[in-house]
């Protein structure tokens, strides 16, 4: 590469003191000749602002004036930093100081690559795939997201059965390098979602307007996960089910999305009764709220309605899996992505 485009590591942090102790110096570890760090807080109140101050002088500090949460907290950080490429790295991640440029090589030799992300492990089991992102993200017909290397709950063991990169549908947001001209083209993160399935929505947009979201297999980085919400959080549950409501509502036509709201209404359904059978009522609850406050918004068209789509709808997005990963886990037992009929992808 001959020259070395302006990339922008930016962490958003809200009371994450402990994660920054324990993963700044890694990250002030990366190598690249034209690089920029900086912590985005979203008014904390544990001292993670003085700390960095102190500690790490030449980190740029973005401060909000509240919590805006990913998606408004991101929007108001990267507003004020210039940059050819952000960096979107959540606060509890590892990298190594090669980590970047594998994945800006990628992106830099095709201009429709809007989107990317590294391989992403587990940080407390380092031969396993990480939940929130693994080796890239796909979709369902019914827009459940899962990835190769991990459906549902099950994740796998990395024995290099992913080393090919390419094109997926969407990159996790713990580690999501984008390109600053299709952040701005998509007008940045839809601040209804808050938080969680926000960074699918961003890839689902740019995808239909035309641009790729790809995997960087010689990249990879470790995530402790959970570092703001908790797996096992009722909040956590309504935002995922009520943000996949809206992330179908938005990109799929009217018809189209009926058809798999529909569908959801009684998927969603058996997820309520799983949770009370199961003794966690607050998750049930969750679920509930989360299709009352759908119905209340259904016919809302946004804040974003002028770029949900870029370009046409289109029904055969790469990375798209035209069948139910629900029953194929469930019902047919597969746990692996490779124990999938790799024929029912786009």
């Amino acid at each position: 590469m001959s020259d070395y485009p302006k990339v922008a590591i930016v962490i958003l942090n809200w009371n994450g003191l402990k994660h920054l102790r324990q993963f700044l110096p890694s990250v002030l570890s990366s190598v690249w000749p034209n690089l920029d760090i900086v912590v985005g807080d979203n008014a904390s109140t544990d001292g993670s602002v003085e700390f960095i101050r102190a500690e790490y002088p030449t980190i740029r500090i973005i401060q909000n004036d509240a919590n805006y949460g990913f998606t408004g907290g991101y929007n108001r950080v990267l507003a004020q930093v210039e940059a050819d490429y952000y960096i979107l790295l959540n606060s509890d991640v590892e990298v190594n100081p090669g980590w970047i440029a594998p994945v800006i090589s990628l992106m830099e030799s095709d201009p429709l690559i809007a989107v990317a992300a590294p391989k992403i492990k587990a940080f407390n089991q380092q031969d396993s795939f990480e939940h929130a992102g693994a080796a890239g993200g796909f979709i369902d017909s019914f827009g459940y997201p899962f990835c190769r290397g991990r459906i549902v709950n099950e994740t796998e063991t990395d024995t290099g059965q992913y080393e090919q990169s390419g094109e997926v549908f969407w990159a996790s947001g713990a580690s999501m390098f984008i390109k600053k001209k299709y952040w701005d083209e998509a007008e940045g993160f839809d601040e209804r979602f808050f938080a969680h399935m926000e960074e699918i929505d961003l890839c689902w947009r740019l995808k239909n307007g035309g641009y790729k979201v790809m995997y960087c297999a010689q990249s990879e980085i470790f995530h402790l996960g959970g570092g703001t919400l908790t797996t096992e959080n009722p909040f956590k549950t309504y935002l995922n089910f009520r943000n996949n409501l809206l992330l179908i509502k938005k990109n799929l036509p009217f018809w189209k999305g009926f058809i798999v709201i529909s569908a959801r209404y009684i998927l969603d359904l058996a997820a309520l009764l799983r949770f009370l059978t199961e003794g966690k009522r607050k998750d049930a609850w969750a679920v509930s709220r989360a299709h009352q406050y759908f119905i209340r918004h259904i016919f809302e068209r946004g804040d974003h309605a002028s770029s949900t789509h870029l370009k046409k709808y289109n029904s055969k997005l790469t990375g798209m899996y035209h069948g139910s990963i629900m029953w194929a886990f469930f019902v047919k037992k597969l746990r692996k992505f490779t124990d999938l009929d790799q024929k029912r992808f786009y």
